[in-house]
C-alpha cells in the first residue's frame, strides 16, 4: 500500500482519481447536450428561413408522437405557419417593371461610382437637413452657377449606390430633381450628392399661400413625379410637405430627397422603417413587409388632407403605436379587421386595447369655416380614394391624374396666380 504525506491510503487517491473522471464524463455529456441542441436549433431556422413545413413527428420519429407539444418546438413551427399563412401581395400597376429589364437597370450594389472633384464646388450657406445629410446652397466654381449640395453623413457605400442608381434612372421624370455629379473620396466616410439648383420653398412653408386651385395645380405635378417613378419600377417611400419643393412664382415643383427610395420587386420583403412617421402607411406601422408603390400613395393622402383640412399634420402620433391609434379614430375598426383578416396580419393589440371599437368618421366632420373653401366634393372623392387600410384598394398615380378632379380643376386657366 502506497502510503502519501499525510499517511492516508491508496484508496483515497483512487477515490479522487474515479471522481475526476466522472466529473469530465459529465462534462462531456453537457457539451455534446448542447452541440446537439444547437445543431436542431440551426437546423430549425434553417427551416424556417426556407419557409418549408415542419413536421416534429418526421424529424423525430423515435420520440413520443405528442412530442411536439414540447413548447420551443410548437413555437418553432408556429413561427413557420405564421410566416406561411401570411398573405402575399402584388403590385396592380407596374409590378414586373423590373423583371422586364436588365439586371444592371436595378442592381445597385454592382454601380461603379464615378467621383467628382469636390474642389469644384463651394459651400455658400445651409438650407436644410436631416438625419442622413445635410444640404447646402453651392456654387460650381468652374461654371459659377448654383447648385444644391447635399453632404451626406457616414453611412454604407450600399446606401449611396442606391440613391445615386434611383437618381440616375428616374432623371429625365418631370418634375424630379436632377442629380449632376457625385463628389468626394469613395475611401473615406464623406461624400457629397450635386444636384440641380432648386430655387423653391418647401410645401409646408407655402401651404398658407395657396389657394384651392392652387394646392390642386401642385397635386396633379406631383403625381405626374409619382407616377413616373412608379413606371419606372421604384417607390420614393419618404414623401411628405418637406420633401417637395415648390416655386410659386415660376409655378414649378419638385420632388426631392431619394435616399429611401428603392427598387419594386414583387414578393420581396422590405424594411418597414422608411417614410416618416405621420405619413407612414398602415402596413407599415403593422409591419407588413410585402408592401408596394401604394406606400407612396398613402403619405400623398396625408398631405393632401393636411392641405385641404387644414391640419398639418393630419394624422400625428408621438410613436408608432399611437399614429396607428390616429388613423383607427378616423377610418374605424371595421375596415381594420378586414384587412387584418384579408393579410392575415396579427392585430396590434396595445392599440386595440386602446381604441376598443371606433366607427369610421366621415370626411364632411372635419370641414370648418377655416377651410370649407379648400375644400369640394372631387377633393373628398379623391382623399377617400388615397386613404385606405387596403392598400391594394388605394387609388393608383396614374388613376388619380384620371379622375373627375383632373378634367374640373386642373385647366391652366383656373389657376390662381
Amino acid at each position: 500500500m502506497f502510503k502519501l504525506a499525510d499517511g492516508r491510503g491508496t484508496m483515497i487517491l483512487q477515490g479522487n482519481t474515479l471522481g475526476l473522471g466522472s466529473m469530465r464524463s459529465t462534462q462531456y455529456r453537457r457539451r455534446f447536450y448542447h452541440l446537439y441542441c444547437i445543431g436542431w436549433l440551426v437546423l430549425a431556422a434553417a427551416l424556417i428561413t426556407l419557409r418549408l413545413p415542419i413536421n416534429p413527428q418526421k424529424l423525430w420519429p423515435w420520440r413520443h408522437k405528442n412530442w411536439a407539444d414540447n413548447e420551443l418546438t410548437t413555437a418553432v413551427a408556429n413561427c413557420s405557419e405564421y410566416r406561411r399563412r401570411v398573405a402575399k401581395s402584388k403590385a396592380r400597376v407596374y409590378a414586373d417593371v423590373n423583371l422586364l429589364r436588365p439586371k444592371e437597370y436595378w442592381d445597385y450594389e454592382s454601380l461603379v461610382l464615378q467621383w467628382g472633384d469636390a474642389n469644384n464646388y463651394d459651400l455658400v450657406q445651409k438650407v436644410g437637413g436631416g438625419k442622413y445629410s445635410e444640404v447646402f446652397e453651392g456654387i460650381n466654381m468652374r461654371t459659377n452657377e448654383r447648385c444644391i449640395v447635399k453632404i451626406l453623413k457616414p453611412v454604407k457605400m450600399k446606401k449611396i449606390k442606391r440613391e445615386v442608381k434611383i437618381l440616375q434612372n428616374v432623371c429625365s421624370g418631370p418634375n424630379i430633381v436632377k442629380l449632376l455629379d457625385i463628389v468626394g473620396n469613395p475611401h473615406s466616410n464623406t461624400s457629397g450628392l450635386i444636384f440641380e439648383y432648386v430655387d423653391g420653398t418647401d410645401f409646408k412653408n407655402t401651404l398658407s399661400l395657396l389657394a384651392e386651385n392652387d394646392i390642386r395645380y401642385y397635386l396633379y405635378e406631383l403625381l405626374k413625379a409619382l407616377d413616373y417613378c412608379h413606371s419606372q419600377g421604384i417607390m420614393h417611400r419618404d414623401v411628405k410637405p418637406q420633401n417637395v419643393m415648390i416655386n410659386h412664382d415660376m409655378r414649378k415643383l419638385w420632388l426631392i430627397d431619394w435616399g429611401l427610395a428603392e427598387f419594386y420587386h414583387p414578393g420581396k420583403e422590405y424594411n418597414v422603417r422608411v417614410a416618416s412617421r405621420y405619413f407612414k402607411g398602415p402596413e407599415l406601422l403593422m409591419s407588413f413587409q410585402d408592401y408596394d408603390y401604394s406606400v407612396d400613395m398613402w403619405s400623398l393622402g396625408c398631405m393632401f388632407a393636411g392641405m385641404i383640412f387644414l391640419e398639418e399634420p393630419f394624422f400625428r402620433g408621438h410613436d408608432d403605436d399611437e399614429q396607428l391609434f390616429k388613423i383607427v379614430e378616423v377610418l374605424g375598426t371595421d375596415d381594420l379587421t378586414a384587412y387584418l383578416n384579408k393579410y392575415h396580419l396579427e392585430q396590434n393589440h396595445r392599440v386595440t386595447a386602446i381604441v376598443g371599437r371606433q366607427r369610421r368618421k366621415t370626411w364632411s366632420s372635419f370641414i370648418n369655416q377655416r377651410n370649407q373653401h379648400l375644400i369640394s366634393p372631387e377633393a373628398i372623392d379623391l382623399l377617400d380614394g388615397l386613404l385606405r387600410y387596403d392598400h391594394q384598394t388605394r387609388l393608383t398615380a396614374r388613376e388619380a391624374m384620371l379622375c373627375r378632379i383632373r378634367r374640373e380643376c386642373y385647366s391652366s386657366h383656373k389657376v390662381s396666380t
